[in-house]
């Protein structure tokens, strides 16, 4: 491998879990890293007495780059934990396992974690290569970037001293982006009192499974299936035609991902047992021809269960399925002023059945993103609005600003330059519907100049995440020629 040093680092990276919220493994790690190669560096817990937090590792600059600027290079520590249903992987306690193929690393039915882990071990190779020529450098890890930001959130204005930051967390190699969308979480609580189950009712289990799921924000506009949705299509069907009971409802995972699987125990009255299978296998069929040529693994099943003890009362099953029917998901609206861009989406990303001291509610969470901020604030309200017709308590997350490109950034022309000597074209100004900490870093230092690169990945936030090993390799010479130019 032309890139040995960073596939190696990655290999040790990908031993030590570091689910979001759980990266205290991972913070003793780079801290243990960067005592091993003598490298100054401050840990920064995200608040008095916690252990994850962010840590910075210092570099001093190679023999002729000592008057040059400081660069700051930067990625996050954790990775989205998301496994198939056979996976017996627990992601607090177990490895990744990864394999190659066709010039791809995969993981072992699990996310890779190349997301941000390639990113980590790319920083950690230059901080540790003496061959590599280079001004200054700052590595900044942060924490807890898929869920919430938190690292972000929490660094603290003259922490760094680089006034140019190479963000080392997308997913497209051979471009460069310059701006990404802001962020905002909109969840709903509908609290109930569980009823005893009828009796002459017929129980059955409803599974949806078997879709590519992806990146809520890269993969948003691709058309892929989202398991709660259609689950909810097949409910909504049923529950028109008889007195459908809902038993219990499990559908996805983390707010940034589409959701793969979904599924629910319902029961119907004994006599609709039989047209209960037609229609689950109307709109089975009718899923399939919609879908077939994106989700070609969609699997529909419905199987009689055990008859459970309780039930959610009538009114809150007929209300849930209508909110869920009429939240929306997928993408709004795409940009007028950058082509191919996805301006705004939302993302109906979990129903899951969770109690607390008021009693027994249905969590659903969902998330919403825009390059335009007021149309951020818009789709919220939309999906507010929807959620609220079952009458949840409905409320929104902090969220998190959008970064606005800048073309006239002198760390882009450097980027660009680096890659067109390398590769002899010029690589692709755009900017990214994902969220990246991009935004939350300018408002705490107004003066950053930035760009967000990365290898070329596909299935982010999936099991089916895998990592192009030759857009690697080059990546990591580009970021070298990069430093160089710099």
């Amino acid at each position: 491998m032309k890139a040995k040093a960073v596939f190696d680092i990655f290999a040790e990276i990908n031993k030590v879990p570091r689910p979001s919220k759980h990266e205290e493994k991972i913070c003793e790690w780079l801290i243990q890293f960067a005592k091993e190669h003598q490298l100054e560096y401050e840990y920064m817990p995200i608040a008095e007495g916690a252990t994850t937090g962010n840590i910075l590792m210092r570099k001093p600059a190679t023999a002729g780059y000592e008057d040059h600027p400081t660069v700051v290079l930067q990625a996050h520590m954790d990775m989205v934990c998301e496994k198939n249903a056979d996976c017996p992987i627990n992601f607090e306690t177990d490895p990744i396992e990864t394999y190659i193929e066709d010039g791809w690393l995969h993981a072992k039915g699990t996310t890779l974690g190349a997301d941000d882990g390639i990113g980590m071990a790319m920083m950690l190779a230059i901080l540790t290569d003496e061959e590599a020529a280079h001004p200054a450098l700052e590595a900044l890890f942060t924490t807890d970037e898929e869920t919430g930001l938190t690292g972000a959130f929490c660094l603290q204005p003259g922490v760094i001293r680089g006034k140019r930051l190479i963000n080392l967390d997308s997913e497209d190699h051979g471009q460069i982006f310059i701006g990404c969308a802001g962020g905002v979480d909109t969840l709903a609580h509908l609290y109930y009192t569980e009823e005893a189950a009828p009796e002459g009712y017929f129980a059955a289990t409803i599974q949806i499974s078997g879709l590519m799921g992806g990146h809520s924000g890269d993969d948003i506009n691709k058309g892929r299936g989202n398991a709660n949705k259609l689950l909810t299509r097949i409910l909504f069907r049923l529950m028109k035609e008889t007195d459908l009971r809902i038993a219990q409802i499990n559908g996805g995972n983390l707010r940034n991902a589409i959701a793969r699987e979904a599924q629910a125990t319902i029961l119907v009255p004994m006599a609709y047992k039989e047209q209960m299978r037609v229609s689950f296998n109307i709109v089975s069929a009718e899923l399939e021809a919609e879908y077939g040529e994106v989700e070609k693994d969609l699997k529909t099943a419905l199987e009689s269960a055990e008859k459970p003890a309780t039930v959610l009362p009538k009114a809150v099953s007929d209300k849930l399925i209508l909110a869920l029917y009429a939240c929306p998901h997928g993408m709004v609206k795409m940009s007028s002023a950058i082509p191919g861009l996805t301006q705004t989406s939302t993302n109906l990303a979990s129903v899951k059945i969770k109690a607390d001291e008021k009693g027994k509610y249905i969590e659903i969470n969902t998330s919403q993103r825009s390059s335009v901020e007021s149309e951020k604030h818009a789709i919220k309200d939309v999906v507010e609005a929807a959620l609220a017709l079952s009458g949840a308590e409905v409320f929104h997350g902090d969220g998190y600003p959008g970064w606005t490109p800048n073309i006239n950034s002198p760390l882009l022309e450097a980027t660009k330059n680096a890659y067109i000597q390398l590769f002899g074209e010029e690589p692709r100004v755009l900017a990214i519907h994902a969220g990246l900490e991009c935004g939350l870093f300018l408002e705490k230092y107004p003066d950053l100049d930035m760009v967000s690169v990365g290898p070329q990945m596909t299935g982010v936030h999936s099991p089916l995440e895998k990592l192009s090993i030759e857009s690697t390799e080059q990546t990591y010479a580009w970021l070298k020629q990069t430093l160089l130019a710099l």
